[in-house]
């Protein structure tokens, strides 16, 4: 025979089974759900065209920078060499990225090899030696003393026309 609690849990979960059954708790989602449908559907509108990306080729890198005073030619005091333009087909060296006002002599070192010059710039201490090139401007190192390192730039001025420029790279200075 059941127990008293057992026919309470019985008789409970029966009207519980009941009452799920019933469809009067769903009118109202049905009726919103009828009324979504039948609303007219949009239209997405298709992704526009995009254009292919075109790269930018930089074209001002044997330019004076806009950074240094410009050069002033005089007709009188100076002779223009048409001759001397730079080898644009060599294959630059690491010092050639960096501007030269950020290049300084911070010594030298001698071996069998030669007098080096010791060059600092943003990405540490560098060896050089003559006929090194450094700076943005074609920059070939003519000389190296134990207090300076000269250096000849060769830099534009005007269309098609390069003039050599000196620079001198003082130890413990610019």
């Amino acid at each position: 025979m059941m127990k008293r609690w057992q026919w309470g849990f019985l008789a409970g979960a029966i009207l519980s089974v009941t009452g799920c059954g019933g469809q009067s708790g769903k009118t109202d989602i049905d009726q919103y759900m009828r009324e979504m449908r039948a609303r007219p559907s949009g239209k997405i509108e298709p992704l526009p065209e995009f254009k292919p990306y075109e790269a930018f080729a930089y074209q001002a890198a044997g330019m004076r920078s806009p950074f240094e005073p410009p050069v002033i030619l005089r007709a009188g005091n100076q002779q223009i060499n048409s001759n001397v333009k730079p080898d644009l087909a060599r294959e630059k060296g690491f010092l050639e990225q960096f501007d030269i006002e950020s290049i300084s002599l911070v010594g030298s070192i001698s071996n069998e090899g030669g007098l080096w010059g010791l060059v600092r710039s943003s990405e540490g201490v560098h060896r050089v030696k003559e006929g090194d090139y450094l700076g943005r401007n074609h920059g070939r190192i003519d000389y190296i003393d134990e207090q300076e390192l000269r250096i000849i730039e060769i830099i534009p001025a005007g269309n098609d026309l390069w003039i050599e420029r000196p620079r001198t790279l003082i130890l413990g200075g610019q």
